[in-house]
């Protein structure tokens, strides 16, 4: 439906074009908020072929863009609060966001350029919002592959927040404001189970790859992989490598300086095991 209903836009864009009437400003505005609205469509269908580009790039979003997606519950109307959505966002200085609604959920899609990086952005928007629900904030992304999926990392992020209630309470800086913050790097493992092939990506291309290290030389994969399947001792996981527990612990720390992720800390001992058991099976489908 939204491929055919491209196909007439794009026909009646360029009928307009060749049309020497100059249209009012009523016209102008009712084709502007059609053109934004199929736009968003695109994106949250996943089309993003070159139809979809040439849509894209009516309402500026033009190129490799850098973008990000924050997708939560409108604290008004959908119209008041894409209003100062926009607003917010010009006043530190970003250009025009594109915003939708998917069931409840207001999602919005802001180019990074200038002032406007995540963190900044979502302090500025945050009012639009529900302050009872927390604000999801997708990854950064570029192009219009990139658009489709922060956004949809952002509608997914919001769906884990049963999972994730202790998170969000007890991380610093999941909070923007007043208002609760959840970022989609941070619900990795409750993504992937909900379908996000995003998530999956980082989580197999990311994080398995790197634990993977040089080659088979390299102790990582088996440290941290014994180490989770002892249940986190460093006593049973020694035992099972035949090293000294120092030597696990120091291969646990080089690890974790390395890639960011402590398998002693129990929620990155939650993401290194989903990570390593989607790795194993998208691996061995591949060889």
């Amino acid at each position: 439906m939204t491929q055919d209903f491209l196909d007439m836009l794009l026909a009646g864009d360029k009928a307009d074009t060749d049309c020497e009437t100059t249209p009012d400003r009523a016209d102008t505005a009712s084709a502007t908020h059609l053109i934004r609205a199929v736009a968003f469509e695109c994106l949250l269908n996943h089309v993003v072929d070159e139809r979809a580009q040439s849509v894209l790039r009516l309402v500026g979003f033009d190129g490799d863009f850098a973008c990000c997606a924050v997708a939560g519950r409108p604290s008004e109307t959908e119209h008041t609060s894409s209003e100062t959505i926009r607003h917010a966002i010009a006043d530190i200085g970003g250009a025009e966001p594109l915003i939708g609604m998917q069931g409840e959920t207001l999602v919005a899609l802001f180019r990074l350029q200038g002032a406007t990086n995540p963190d900044l952005t979502c302090t500025a928007i945050a009012g639009a919002f529900a302050s009872d629900v927390p604000l999801c904030l997708g990854p950064v992304r570029r192009g219009i592959i990139g658009a489709s999926r922060t956004i949809h990392a952002a509608l997914t992020t919001l769906r884990t927040i049963p999972a994730l209630h202790a998170i969000i309470e007890t991380t610093p800086s999941s909070r923007v404001q007043h208002q609760p913050l959840l970022r989609a790097e941070d619900a990795l493992p409750e993504r992937a189970l909900l379908g996000d092939e995003d998530a999956r990506h980082e989580l197999v291309d990311g994080i398995y790859a790197n634990l993977l290290g040089q080659g088979e030389d390299d102790p990582t994969m088996l440290t941290v992989s014994s180490f989770l399947e002892s249940g986190r001792s460093l006593e049973i996981t020694a035992r099972m490598l035949n090293v000294h527990p120092n030597t696990v612990r120091y291969r646990l720390k080089r690890m974790a300086d390395t890639t960011g992720w402590d398998a002693t800390n129990p929620r990155d001992a939650t993401v290194l095991t989903t990570a390593i058991a989607l790795g194993r099976i998208a691996y061995a489908e591949q060889h």
